[in-house]
């Protein structure tokens, strides 16, 4: 093992022996090609997987030096893997110059997407490197409808793929991580977004990379642990520099740099099951009606309700940013228990909102799409004094007067 690395490409995984090999081979391709003067070294940080991940990762061959690494049997989560990552990386912090993360299910990266995300960190002076895709306006919708709009509405921050999967990174960042709290959730699924937080508040030199279309397993809105963890980590972090954008004045949020490509190729297909997301949109409303009456506003209560009466659903930009604003007020003012119930009670709402954007933009091109989205996030800028407001509002128990 190169135990001076400058480089380190890592690829966190979990059960992805059929698809590992692809990926080691293209990362392995741009190192030779683009940092073939670099002592760099590829990383694969697993969770014990059950399937052929680790043989399968070792035994694809490569010019560039190879290290598996993997969390004990029964300890998952993505925010794991990175954390070995960082420990790996901070034992290298006096050699390292950069570290690359490519997701281990790609089928759209070539040899380019390692010098598009390394660049901007060895050769521009940038410190924390977020990916710009092309991608389907139906992929990502945990980044579309919350975590790309709350970050650019609350914070001026205008990234695009704040949880993409692919970063870059500096060994300044690494070591700023570390002394970092990781949560429960920042060990799961959580861990993109800690991290982008960890850039904002290091007040890091941010950048994009360009990369293209992005072809991997992509997936219609799930409300799995993946919905907890990314929203919980989310509220948390923006809560925890409250006193930074509850008084800021409403900026104009100004685009990264971009690096890499500038034009992308047309996204993949992904069609999505309309009527099993109503399905599921129904059952999750049902289940958590109770609770939604709780922590919104009557005016809320009542336009969601007509929805389900006639199943018709249309929660438009305002509503979507109101009651998303409302439910991240009591999550600031709850603690424990609580919390998990106010995420609960999202997960209907951002179905609604989910199928409503679906209904609205099935016909649109992907750039149009796009203005979509932003249209959407400059609603949560403008939006923004109605929760500053709320925190002006005398409370009951969590809901509303």
């Amino acid at each position: 093992m190169n135990n001076n690395p400058e480089l380190i490409v890592a690829i966190p995984s979990y059960m992805e022996a059929d698809s590992i090999a692809y990926v080691v081979r293209q990362v392995d391709k741009g190192i030779a090609r683009y940092y073939k003067n670099y002592n760099s070294v590829i990383v694969n940080v697993d969770n014990n997987s059950e399937d052929n991940t680790k043989a399968v990762f070792l035994n694809t061959g490569t010019a560039t030096e190879k290290k598996y690494i993997t969390t004990p049997k029964g300890v998952r989560g993505k925010g794991n893997n990175f954390y070995n990552l960082f420990k790996f990386a901070n034992k290298h912090i006096s050699t390292l110059k950069a570290v690359v993360v490519v997701d281990a299910d790609l089928k759209s990266i070539t040899p380019e997407w390692v010098v598009h995300l390394a660049d901007p960190i060895l050769k521009n002076n940038y410190e924390y490197a977020v990916p710009r895709y092309s991608r389907h306006q139906f992929d990502g919708t945990i980044t579309n409808h919350i975590c790309y709009p709350l970050l650019y509405g609350l914070l001026g921050e205008d990234m695009r793929q704040p949880i993409g999967g692919e970063f870059s990174f500096s060994p300044e960042f690494v070591k700023y991580c570390l002394k970092n709290k990781w949560s429960p959730t920042t060990r799961q699924y959580g861990i993109d977004i800690f991290m982008t937080f960890s850039a904002i508040k290091g007040k890091f030199r941010i950048c994009e990379a360009g990369l293209g279309a992005k072809i991997h397993k992509a997936s219609a809105p799930k409300l799995g642990p993946m919905f907890t963890q990314v929203v919980t980590t989310l509220f948390d972090e923006l809560l925890s520099i409250k006193p930074e954008w509850i008084n800021k004045p409403l900026l104009r949020p100004e685009p990264k740099p971009l690096f890499g490509l500038k034009k992308f190729d047309p996204p993949q297909e992904l069609k999505i099951d309309i009527r099993n997301l109503k399905q599921q949109l129904r059952d999750e409303y049902l289940a958590r009606k109770k609770l939604l009456k709780h922590y919104l506003n009557d005016y809320s209560i009542t336009l969601l309700q007509k929805m389900f009466d006639t199943d018709y659903y249309m929660m438009d930009t305002l509503m979507w940013t109101q009651v998303l604003y409302q439910l991240l007020f009591v999550y600031d003012k709850g603690t424990g228990a609580i919390r998990k119930e106010i995420i609960e009670a999202l997960k209907p709402l951002y179905f609604t909102r989910s199928v409503t954007f679906d209904y609205q933009s099935w016909r649109y091109n992907i750039n149009y799409a796009e203005e979509v989205i932003l249209e959407q996030a400059k609603a949560f800028a403008s939006q923004k004094p109605y929760l500053i407001g709320l925190y002006s509002m005398d409370t009951k128990k969590g809901r509303f007067k």
